[in-house]
């Protein structure tokens, strides 16, 4: 190698005279000097041993072969570091819900179940195919349509009143036999005996209640109640974990979950739910106004009025037709007014009126007559009987009254 650098270097660096000069001399240790390689450069390109930080510590169980290998610094085989637990297991696939009736209640269950990040499909009577497109959602013609695809949930969102029909014309058959079917309904008695009685017995059954609407959780579902009942759900396997699943949707939107049996369900609303819609119907048909002096009690009245004829007559007729409950809750509220009413009119009778607007002289009153020459005791019973409900008469015992200004042992 050194006669070639030499031969190399005479050719490139000698001139053709056969008399060297200086100059020559010069230029071939010039080419050595500027182009021999600099092997400390590729020092730079060694692999480098990692710290000791980034390897596992000594197994205290380990080989002494082992030991000695991690204990050897030019061992070059040492591995990262793994933790002894199980890896994490993976996240459970999306859910595709299918909401059998589209209306205002189901677009609104359908913003939380996609926010979930699952998917939505949605079969109604009314065509909202240009919503669902807005939204990202698959919008079917028909129910049938809908059930060819089988989802893992099948919600139904339509009316009370015409629960029955909608889901006597599902076709289960074209489901899977592990398929849920959940209902959004405001009574639950009436849908959990329905599909109990409908649907396919290796069918999950999942009656739920979201406590509030587009109305009230329009800023969000956080602290509000959502009421279920897992009717029939078989334990363990995937329709278990399906149904967990589906209610963890409503979950981490925020919902107060509340376990609760139907029956149980159709009893507080029907002295809550029904109770509320039945005052805010009644006052509707009062016209209430705003007034520059409204109290914070009349503003709420306000806008309980304004909350309920928001929804449907239907749905009202629905809270009363299909709770068992209802009916009480009506006849009780009836009897209450009756009784304020008795508390009012039995001591607001003439006599008061006379003494209190009229500014009578109480000596009219102290000898029994009145101007007219009509007794005043007469007056008092004529008074009571008028406004006495008929509740009243039936349940209380007749009394006596004494004229005013009379002692009773006269």
């Amino acid at each position: 190698m050194a006669s070639s650098l030499r031969h190399f270097a005479g050719l490139a660096c000698f001139p053709a005279s056969p008399s060297p000069s200086p100059v020559s001399s010069s230029g071939a240790t010039c080419f050595l000097r500027r182009y021999a390689p600099n092997f400390c450069a590729f020092a730079a390109l060694r692999p480098i041993r990692p710290p000791a930080a980034a390897f596992c510590a000594p197994n205290p169980r380990a080989s002494p072969t082992e030991h000695e290998q991690r204990q050897d610094p030019g061992h070059q085989d040492a591995a990262p570091c793994h933790d002894d637990g199980d890896p994490p297991a993976p996240a459970p696939a999306a859910l595709r819900v299918g909401i059998v009736g589209f209306g205002n209640f189901g677009q609104f269950i359908a913003g939380g179940i996609q926010r979930q990040g699952h998917a939505v499909l949605a079969a109604s009577r009314s065509d909202y195919s240009a919503y669902c497109e807005q939204h990202g959602i698959r919008f079917f013609r028909s129910v049938d349509a809908l059930c060819e695809e089988r989802p893992d949930v099948l919600l139904i969102c339509s009316s009370i009143l015409s629960t029955e029909s909608v889901v006597r014309a599902i076709p289960f058959h074209k489901l899977r036999p592990d398929t849920i079917v959940a209902d959004v309904l405001s009574v639950k008695e009436f849908p959990r005996n329905l599909l109990l009685e409908i649907l396919p017995p290796g069918f999950g059954i999942i009656c739920t209640h979201p406590m509030f609407g587009p109305e009230s959780g329009k800023h969000g579902w956080g602290k509000l109640p959502f009421v279920y009942d897992k009717v029939r759900v078989a334990e363990g396997g995937d329709q278990a974990a399906k149904c967990d699943q589906f209610l963890s949707i409503f979950e981490q939107e925020g919902c107060r979950m509340v376990e609760m049996s139907c029956a149980e369900h159709d009893r507080y609303a029907a002295g809550s739910q029904f109770i509320t819609h039945t005052i805010g119907r009644v006052l509707s048909q009062l016209n209430l106004k705003s007034t520059p002096i409204n109290t914070k009690g009349y503003e709420t009245l306000l806008q309980l009025t304004k909350n309920t004829i928001s929804d449907s007559f239907d749905l009202y007729y629905g809270l009363f037709m299909y709770n068992v409950n209802a009916t009480e809750q009506l006849d009780n509220l009836e009897r209450a007014f009756e009784r304020v009413k008795q508390m009012l009119f039995g001591r607001l009778h003439d006599l008061l009126r006379k003494q209190i607007v009229e500014r009578v002289p109480i000596s009219a009153f102290s000898s029994g007559k009145l101007e007219n020459g009509k007794s005043n005791s007469s007056i008092v019973v004529q008074e009571e009987k008028k406004h006495v409900s008929p509740v009243a008469s039936l349940t209380s015992p007749p009394t006596t009254l004494q004229p005013i200004g009379s002692s009773p042992g006269q």
